[in-house]
């Protein structure tokens, strides 16, 4: 993995390029969660720097990383992006709106909170983005197939981005490890369906414990009609 698609966004004049993926999209219970990572164009030779320190620390697709070694990395992603942002999107509107269209929400909503966390020191001293007229500045790389709709910002959705593009792998891995530490948490309220073990996905013991005990209130009924039939 090397930071070409940056480079590239950089050479024809964004300042900032910006990193968005996902985890959870297929679990049975909780939210779907994306982050976005931002990093800047300012001084490219020292931003390449930012760069390799977490390339060198081995930043890749989350999947492929144990959760200590995730856990390592997104303090190390923090440390040495501009901003990130998170956005989460529960089982009600999962419902409501379908798997899909919360995804894209999630995504969504990373961005916009990103936007919150651009100051002008983290930003090395550009002005402070507050309006949509100057998205311009900003280039989006996603994850998978689709673009955020009506989004006002140049966008492109690269498949298998996080094993190409070192800013989505990077939002990856703050994803997984903000869902993760959210399931765990959601674990001490619903103890039954030992969430901290599975993290809501649909692993045999967990279809178990559904049949057993019933939908939580975080359970995606969407998900589980075959299982409670």
């Amino acid at each position: 993995m090397n930071i070409k698609y940056e480079k590239e966004k950089y050479s024809q004049g964004y300042d900032f390029v910006i990193g968005c993926d996902e985890v959870g999209k297929g679990s049975l219970a909780g939210p779907v969660v994306a982050a976005a990572v931002a990093f800047a164009s300012v001084d490219l030779k020292s931003k390449v720097k930012s760069y390799q320190v977490i390339k060198s620390c081995g930043i890749k697709d989350s999947k492929l990383l144990s959760p200590k070694k995730r856990e390592e990395l997104s303090e190390v992603i923090k440390q040495s992006c501009v901003a990130w942002g998170i956005g989460e999107v529960g089982p009600e509107i999962i419902d409501e709106i379908n798997i899909h269209n919360a995804t894209l929400l999630a995504m969504r909503k990373a961005v916009e909170n990103l936007y919150k966390r651009i100051s002008t020191d983290a930003a090395d001293g550009f002005a402070r983005i507050t309006d949509k007229t100057r998205d311009d500045r900003y280039f989006l790389f996603l994850d998978g197939k689709f673009t955020i709709p009506k989004f006002d910002m140049e966008q492109e959705a690269v498949v298998d981005g996080d094993n190409k593009i070192l800013s989505v792998a990077a939002a990856s891995i703050l994803a997984k490890v903000h869902r993760d530490g959210l399931m765990t948490r959601l674990h001490k309220k619903y103890p039954a369906y030992d969430f901290a073990k599975h993290k809501g996905y649909g692993t045999l013991h967990h279809r178990q414990m559904i049949i057993q005990h019933g939908l939580s209130d975080i359970h995606r009924r969407s998900f589980c009609e075959n299982i409670i039939l």
